[in-house]
Formats: C-alpha cells, structure tokens, sequence
C-alpha cells in the first residue's frame, strides 16, 4: 500500500511540475512580446468631451492594456498639434504619431479619397460599414503608405443634412435662390448649383457669423455639429436629405510605423478596430439624441421618396463626371461595391 501511494506521490508531482512548467512557458511567451515603451502623441479637431475625443480615449485604453502599459497614448483636443493639413505633414514627418482625419483632407496627397463626398450613395449606416471595411475602404487605405501615412481604419463623422433660415426644403424646388454654405469642394459647389441653390465655399470657422448676418442662408452637416455649432439660434429649418455620408479615418505616421514591430503592429490594429467599433455607436446614439435636442428647437422635415428620387437624379451628373477625375475603374468599383452593400 505504501509503495502505491508513494507512486501516486511521485505521479502527482510531476503532473504539477509539468503543469507548473506550462504555465510557465505560457507567461514567458506572453511576457516576451517584442514591445517597448513608446509614446503616441494622438492629434484630433473636435474637444475631448467630443465622439472623437472619447474614441481616442478608448483607443488609449486598449493600446494601454493590450501593451501591459507600454504603450501610452497623449491625446491633443481641439487641433492643439494643428489643423488637419499641418497634422498630416507632421505625420509624413515622423513629427507627430497618430491623427483622425476628414477624408476630404486626403484628398491633397490622394484624390481617390473625394471617392466618399459623393452625394446619396447610402441609404443607412450599415450601408457604409460594408463598404468602408469591405475590400474597396481597405484598398483605399492600402494605398496611403506610399503617401507617407498609414490608414488603420474609418471612424464616423455621419450622414449631412440641410438647414437654412428661409423655408423647409421639401422639395428640389424648395432650393431655389437659398444661400448655401458648403465645404470649399468643387463638387459640392456643382452639385447644388445643379440642385438649383446659390452655393458658396467658405471655411468652417467663419459659417456660424455668416449664417447670423444673413451672407448665407442655410449649411449642411450632421445633426451632432449642428447642435454643437448652435446652428439652430440662428437657423429654423431642418431638412433631412442624408445627401452625403462622412467618413473620418485614423492615421499613424508611417516612418514612426516602419519602426515598430509585428507584435507593436498587431496592438495598434486591434485598439484601432476597437475604437472603431466604439465610435460609430457612440457617433449613432449621439446622432439620435443630437437630432431630438433639434426637433426641440428647430422645423424638421424629411423628405418624400419621390422628390429624393428627383435629388438623386440631378446628382447623377456630378457622380458621371468623378469618372474622369477619379478614374473609371475606380467609379465604377466603388458603385458596385455600394449596390452590393444593399442586397446582403
């Protein structure tokens, strides 16, 4: 009896050792990561009680925990390290490590990138989601490393509506004669001259003045910059024409990323997917709220499926012509890749 007990003993023992020796192994793997301490400083426009401050926060977080706190991201609000084009050469520079960026700031080091100011491409969110993340976001992204960025991901700015001080716009003819401040973008500028309004290119900053004095009539953005710009002291009227869907998308410097390793690399995409996912729900709750704040002190309209139909139709001209500023193939992969994201 005593020499099978002690056999029992022995068995015991080396099944700890061995389970003791697993673990071991387990934790030196984890531990022996190729991951160093690095600083991220992480420029964004909005403040930090913005949806792009909080996606930063949780970006900082994720990093923090994937890289057992060796990673540690500064966030710099309200476009402390500059605006959108001087972030972008820090970032080409190697003076600056991350950004969120419009892609209508793309545009000047990859004109593929105006592929996501065209008008009624999406019907829902969801929509975009596919198309963005699927095979033609990605192979958009792929293609700013030459450019000296990377792009990891796209965050959500929102769908654009219209607001002006003058009538609801119902109709296209609705349009007619309304002072239109739009974003300084040629195709923006024809697509609601086509659409019968007297569009006019002016820059953010002076909109809110321009809007109170009466040198323009009316805006378009999403519902969240409407409420935080207080459009609404100064403008009665919102329309939800969902004209256009804004993406913004996460940068890192590619000399900063050239020297990181795989393992570095593998943390940075998994936060950055994570705050993707954080964001655009956030974005989507606050759209919701944002647009309830407005129906409190503005008229809002939607517009019926016909008379979109009629806005959609004078959209197409300006869609055809990106054809030949764009390129063909690239106009005609991202149509199909947008009918495809409405049929699954």
């Amino acid at each position: 009896m005593k020499k099978i007990k002690k056999s029992n003993l022995s068995f015991k023992s080396l099944l700890a050792i061995a389970i003791g020796t697993t673990l071991t192994i387990g934790s030196i793997s984890a531990s022996a990561q190729d991951v160093n301490s690095r600083i991220i400083r992480f420029g964004y426009g909005l403040n930090q009680d913005s949806k792009q401050g909080r996606a930063v926060e949780t970006f900082k977080e994720e990093v923090s925990r994937l890289s057992d706190g060796k990673f540690k991201v500064k966030g710099f609000a309200n476009a402390l390290l500059g605006n959108e084009n001087q972030m972008q050469n820090a970032l080409i520079g190697g003076a600056q490590e991350m950004m969120i960026t419009a892609t209508s700031s793309l545009i000047g080091i990859d004109k593929r990138f105006a592929i996501w100011d065209l008008p009624f491409m999406f019907d829902e969110a969801s929509q975009a989601d596919k198309v963005l993340d699927g095979k033609f976001g990605q192979g958009l992204l792929d293609g700013l490393e030459k450019h000296g960025v990377v792009g990891l991901v796209y965050w959500e700015n929102g769908f654009r509506d219209l607001t002006n001080s003058k009538r609801p716009i119902k109709t296209m003819d609705d349009l007619d004669g309304v002072k239109l401040r739009v974003m300084q973008n040629p195709m923006y500028l024809e697509l609601f001259n086509d659409m019968g309004a007297n569009a006019i290119p002016m820059a953010f900053s002076e909109l809110f003045t321009a809007l109170e004095t009466g040198a323009v009539d009316g805006q378009e953005n999403p519902y969240s910059t409407i409420q935080s710009s207080k459009f609404y002291e100064v403008q009665k009227y919102l329309s939800q024409t969902h004209h256009v869907y804004s993406p913004w998308v996460m940068l890192i410097s590619k000399p900063f990323w050239d020297k990181l390793s795989n393992d570095e690399k593998t943390i940075i995409k998994k936060a950055a997917i994570t705050s993707r996912t954080s964001e655009r729900k956030d974005s989507r709750e606050q759209a919701e709220k944002s647009l309830a704040y407005l129906k409190t002190k503005m008229e809002v309209n939607s517009i019926a499926p016909e008379e979109l139909e009629k806005m959609r139709a004078s959209a197409r001209t300006v869609i055809n012509a990106q054809g030949k500023e764009l390129g063909q193939d690239l106009l005609d992969e991202f149509l199909v890749a947008v009918d495809e994201s409405k049929t699954k």
